[in-house]
């Protein structure tokens, strides 16, 4: 635990650079925020084949923020795909699972991921 507290102090401490710390952490706290409400509507929409699409979109959403909200991406992306890998998850999913995240952190359309048939109020 020690060793993950770290690891996250530094990767916080390392991605500030020269902006304020303050500036960074609303960034952060504003990511997740994206992150979680994609998720959310994940849930809520259970359609098929929509997994990669709603990856890709809380990922854009979130480093659109900034460099705060980028590292809150990565890092819950990160954590996700670790957790589900540990449990046994497909590692091809997950691989490709991190590819939409790359996409959508990149800034690139998250549309692309987009399946047919999706109501467009996602």
């Amino acid at each position: 635990m020690k060793l993950l507290t770290g690891l996250v102090f530094c990767s916080l401490v390392l991605g500030v650079s020269s902006r304020s710390f303050f500036s960074f952490l609303g960034e952060a706290f504003d990511g997740a925020r994206d992150m979680w409400r994609a998720y959310s509507d994940m849930r809520e929409a259970n359609y098929i084949g929509s997994d990669k699409y709603f990856h890709a979109r809380g990922n854009y959403d979130a480093a659109k923020r900034g460099p705060g909200g980028a590292w809150a991406a990565e890092a819950i992306s990160d954590a996700r795909e670790n957790i589900q890998r540990f449990f046994g998850h497909g590692a091809e999913d997950s691989l490709a699972d991190q590819a939409a995240n790359e996409w959508g952190r990149s800034g690139k359309d998250p549309n692309h991921f987009r399946p047919a048939g999706l109501p467009e109020k996602y």
